[in-house]
């Protein structure tokens, strides 16, 4: 029987902080591919590499956990529902990135400002999208920049919306992680925090990330009324701009988050 380091010859199994089990039953649900879409037990060990009998196992576990479909008439394998729970919140928020870009390059147009979109990750906000503004200087932030969810507009968005029980297991998490918010906030504070954010349509901030950068952000929702994912504006900070973040340009902003809600199921509030 092969042993757990027999996986693969692959370089990466010498890491030693993989988990070698998690990285077999990964590897089993890539062997399926449009080509062979059902594989019997004795295929899937022939491409992890090992025996049939250390196969078993893996394909014995991803087939209790819904990933993997046996059909008892053939004793072959297929990919089960499983994976597609796994795979919703990547697809989600793929739908939701290619339904919001028309409108947030309409956003930067109307206003001029540059544009972002993201969603929670963790403690972070994860940048899903960016559409730079034309002729003025532009956020530093890159799509797949993740940034502390306490420091950012958008972040701000995202605590608004938890719950009470959501917000206190966000704090222990970042806690556990070493993170910042634990480090410098009682959870009291960090709660009280989150609370002042509740309420407010549009959340603005000046500098707080990156200085000299004025940014606005509201929240994007779904058919369930929860918050899935925030938009902001940023722009260089001067009076002008500052204003206008409580005028027309958190007006364009709270309208393009609408639209962008309504695509995805929620209810029109207007």
């Amino acid at each position: 029987m092969a042993s757990e380091q027999d996986i693969s010859t692959d370089p990466t199994s010498e890491d030693r902080y993989l988990v070698p089990g998690l990285v077999r039953g990964l590897k089993a649900l890539q062997a399926f591919t449009p080509e062979q879409p059902t594989l019997t037990l004795s295929e899937i060990a022939q491409k992890l590499g090992v025996s049939r009998s250390a196969a078993f196992r893996t394909v014995y576990t991803l087939t209790q956990m819904g990933c993997l479909l046996q059909d008892g008439r053939t004793n072959t394998y297929s990919q089960g529902p499983g994976v597609l729970r796994l795979s919703y919140g990547y697809l989600a928020t793929r739908e939701t990135v290619e339904l919001a870009q028309p409108e947030l390059e309409r956003l930067r147009d109307r206003t001029g400002w540059s544009v972002h979109m993201g969603v929670l990750d963790g403690t972070s906000v994860l940048y899903v999208l960016r559409v730079p503004a034309r002729d003025i200087r532009s956020s530093i932030v890159q799509v797949g920049s993740r940034l502390p969810v306490q420091t950012t507009t958008m972040g701000r968005v995202f605590l608004a919306d938890l719950s009470e029980e959501e917000l206190t297991e966000l704090y222990r998490r970042d806690r556990q992680q070493g993170g910042r918010m634990s480090a410098t906030t009682s959870l009291k504070e960090w709660v009280a925090h989150a609370r002042s954010g509740r309420g407010q349509g549009v959340i603005i901030h000046s500098g707080d990330f990156e200085a000299g950068i004025a940014s606005a952000a509201t929240g994007v929702r779904d058919m369930t009324g929860r918050v899935v994912a925030a938009i902001n504006v940023t722009a260089p900070m001067d009076v002008t701009r500052l204003a206008d973040l409580d005028g027309p340009v958190g007006s364009e902003l709270v309208e393009s988050a609408r639209r962008i809600s309504v695509l995805l199921g929620a209810p029109d509030p207007v």
